[in-house]
């Protein structure tokens, strides 16, 4: 987690795909380079999200009913399911996220920057701001009340921590406060209205959502919109305390912090891997033979490292360009909210390192520790000081 290189060249030497056994879902294949990840990634007929017989991959007979609710979102389907549900949100998503929120977003980061200090010196950046920022930009894009933020936080760090049988189980236990609370949401949006994406979904004019669509829809929304961004902004931090002469360069010439987003975006790759795709047919990818009904995951992680796309992958450099990162994947399931994401990231360089107090890192930087979570790339705690 700290330094992914060593083992992602290893796993490059060992081919464009490797073979492993991984908790819940057995044995995968994992693309090792950029070129293995976007050939899967951008091939539905060959590559599916879900198996022959219409189920999700990775879900079992004794998968929970609320998990198997959940699933009925877009980044579940494949066309012309997936075009269907996307279509439904895509417009609003993106002009509320792009053209009205990117004053807010600015002026929310600001707010939470302001609130990391006020307790002391120190403070961890990843419950002291890297969370509550993103959670708060989401919750004003879904029309939820400030409120309520706080039990989201606790929701999604109780929901995000599995990397085994025993943790998955308590994730599905610690989901039914979350989806109840959503689906009194959506009923009282019905009931009353509001100004909220959640309120343009439910009033849709051309919405046919079912009521496990809509009700996954809101928790994809909600839990991704804030989840990955939070470690993208501690991960991002910790590079740039990690890499000196980079943060230097960014507070010489602030013009570079476009840039250094997508850089950021690379160097951290927070979503380590896509969902898995179940192998449709016999089928070769880069000279390696896949059978029917395998499961591969492209690992957007080695596609961000892959030296065959970058020069010298390993480096930290906030003024690389281009920059043909995958973080946001590729093809139909290209991330949603890739702009909202790069919007937060900004502000968060802005008022984290551009002010005019900007934070260090509080502890020696081999301190730092990571957790040991399957897929996504993440800080326990990030100590820093003013």
């Amino acid at each position: 987690m700290q330094d992914p290189v060593p083992t992602l060249a290893k796993l490059r030497e060992e081919g464009p795909l490797v073979r492993s056994k991984i908790p819940i879902l057995g044995k995968v294949w994992f693309t090792t380079n950029q070129a293995a990840a976007a050939e899967i990634l951008k091939d539905q007929d060959r590559f599916s999200v879900k198996k022959s017989d219409g189920k999700v991959v990775g879900l079992s007979w004794w998968t929970p009913k609320l998990l198997t609710r959940l699933t009925a979102n877009m980044l579940s389907s494949d066309e012309p399911e997936h075009k269907r549900l996307r279509g439904i949100v895509d417009h609003a998503f993106q002009r509320r996220a792009v053209s009205e929120m990117g004053d807010l977003i600015e002026s929310l980061a600001e707010e939470q920057r302001q609130a990391l200090f006020l307790t002391g010196n120190t403070s961890d950046l990843v419950s002291g701001f890297a969370r509550p920022f993103p959670l708060a930009v989401i919750c004003e894009l879904l029309g939820l009340p400030e409120e309520d933020r706080k039990k989201f936080s606790e929701w999604a760090a109780g929901i995000t921590t599995v990397n085994g049988v025993v943790s998955f189980l308590l994730a599905i236990r610690r989901l039914q406060p979350l989806t109840r609370y959503i689906e009194n949401r959506i009923e009282y949006e019905r009931l009353h209205g509001g100004l909220g994406l959640i309120h343009e979904l439910v009033h849709h004019p051309d919405s046919d959502l079912s009521n496990d669509e809509l009700m996954a829809m809101v928790f994809l929304l909600l839990l991704a919109g804030h989840e990955t961004t939070t470690h993208l902004i501690a991960g991002g931090a910790y590079a740039l305390f990690d890499n000196p002469d980079q943060l230097e360069l960014l507070k010489n010439d602030p013009g570079f912090v476009d840039l250094a987003v997508e850089e950021l975006l690379r160097f951290v790759s927070p979503v380590q891997m896509t969902k898995p795709r179940f192998v449709r047919e016999d089928t070769e990818v880069q000279g390696v033979q896949l059978k029917r009904g395998d499961l591969v995951m492209p690992l957007l992680i080695a596609s961000n490292f892959d030296p065959a796309v970058f020069e010298a992958p390993e480096r930290l450099n906030i003024s690389r360009k281009p920059n043909k990162h995958m973080e946001f994947g590729t093809g139909i399931h290209f991330c949603l909210g890739h702009q909202l994401a790069r919007l937060e990231m900004k502000a968060a360089l802005k008022t984290l390192f551009l002010g005019e107090k900007p934070i260090s890192l509080a502890v020696p930087s081999d301190k730092v520790r990571w957790n040991n979570r399957l897929g996504l790339r993440s800080l326990k705690e990030l100590l820093v000081r003013q």
